[in-house]
Order: C-alpha cells, then structure tokens, then sequence
C-alpha cells in the first residue's frame, strides 16, 4: 500500500494546486518513484489512497501499466495513516508493505523489500519497519524515532534523548497489527505502541541511501544527490 491521501502542508506551496505525490523531483511524480521501486521488485498489486485533490492523484495513478493500482477512497473524510490502513485491509494480502509516498531511496546490496521479506517472521512480529541511521538519512533534522536491540525489537526514543534510527515510511506489515483498530481517523503510532508492548514490533537496519523528500527546500539536494549516480 502507498500512503498518498495527505494534504500536503508542509510541501506548500507546491500543494496549493496539486497533492503532494505528484510533485515531481528528477523529473518524475513522487509517487512514480515509490510504485517504480515495488515494479522493480517484482510486486503486481498495489493499493493508493487518496483525499486531497484525489481526482488528479487517481486518473495518474491508473494510467500506469505496472504494477495495477487499486484505489482505496478517502474523499468522504481523511482517516490519517492508520486509519487508511484499515479502510484497504479487505484489498492487501497479509502481510503486505507498505509505504509513504514522499520517500526516495537508493537500494543497498538488495532491495529493501527483499531485506524485509528476509527478516519476516509471521509468529513473532506484527510489523517490521525499515529504519536508517542519521548518517543516510538525507534532508532530515530531528532527534529520531526508534531504538533497536540487537535482535532488531523496536522500543520508542526517550523524552530529551536523541535516537538512532529514523523510519523511512517503509514497512512490512501484518494484519494483526490491525486488529481492534479504533474507528475513524487514527495514527499508526497507536498500533506500533501496543506492538511494542507486546514486543511484536522490530526493524531492520537499510543498507541504502535514504532521501526524506517533505518540504520544497528538500528537492533541490536530493535531484542534487540522485544525478551523481
């Protein structure tokens, strides 16, 4: 699944007159680089949701051959990314990635959907997130989000501490973390956190280059970085 039904806020004002993954950065849509990487890595299916200007995001979307995009709606009401989950659940296999669709990256060794798959372990996880260390995380500032054991189990940073890792909006996914999800509109936090509780939510460690593309001060470095390859 493609998480692509946001406003946009913090791309203005290039959203004023599009959503977000249709910015294009190295001369392609956002989206287009998150749904050529899962063409790339052999994925047929995949599922976009949209809100904000949804009907310019969807008419580009299906136009694509591969893979077929399903639509999940959310013109009625924007039910944030764990609701949005909830919504496509009866259209994903289980477990099935899924991704923001404001990320660019450059894969390591293997692709990062194969490193996830590598990891999966259906009896003791109910997601496994895609993380990078600050060192390859292009484009962002802040204090992270996760620590990681050795045997990968994830537990949250720590009120005035700086964490390791950051999620890159990549993760495979579950459906039991869905289970008794709220109702509406909700964040994905809510179910990481009873994961993690449950010591059900691990990462894996990318071993490619990571680019956060959120803001319009973020293009320019990262068409910057992505001509040198």
């Amino acid at each position: 699944m493609v998480l692509a039904a946001g406003l946009g806020k913090r791309m203005r004002p290039l959203t004023a007159s599009q959503p977000k993954p249709l910015v294009r950065v190295a001369g392609k849509a956002l989206i287009d680089h998150a749904l050529d990487r899962l063409d790339d890595a052999g994925i047929a299916r995949a599922v976009v949701n949209v809100h904000y200007l949804a009907d310019a995001l969807e008419a580009h979307v299906l136009e694509r051959g591969s893979p077929k995009v399903t639509i999940s709606d959310e013109r009625d009401l924007l039910l944030e990314t764990g609701g949005g989950l909830v919504r496509a659940q009866g259209n994903l296999p289980d477990p099935f990635f899924c991704l923001n669709a404001d990320n660019i990256w450059l894969d390591g060794p293997k692709n990062a959907f194969a490193d996830l798959s590598a990891r999966w372990d259906p009896d003791a996880m109910d997601a496994v997130l895609l993380l990078v260390p600050h060192v390859r995380a292009a484009n962002f500032s802040g204090p992270g989000d996760f620590y990681m054991d050795a045997g990968g189990l994830l537990s949250r940073r720590r009120t005035g501490r700086i964490a390791p890792f950051i999620y890159t909006g990549i993760q495979l996914v579950s459906h039991r973390l869905l289970r008794e999800a709220p109702e509406g509109p909700f964040s994905t936090n809510i179910l990481w956190n009873r994961a993690i509780e449950e010591g059900r939510l691990f990462g894996i460690s990318f071993t490619g280059q990571w680019f956060e593309v959120g803001t319009p001060q973020a293009i320019a470095p990262t068409e910057a970085a992505l001509s040198g390859v």
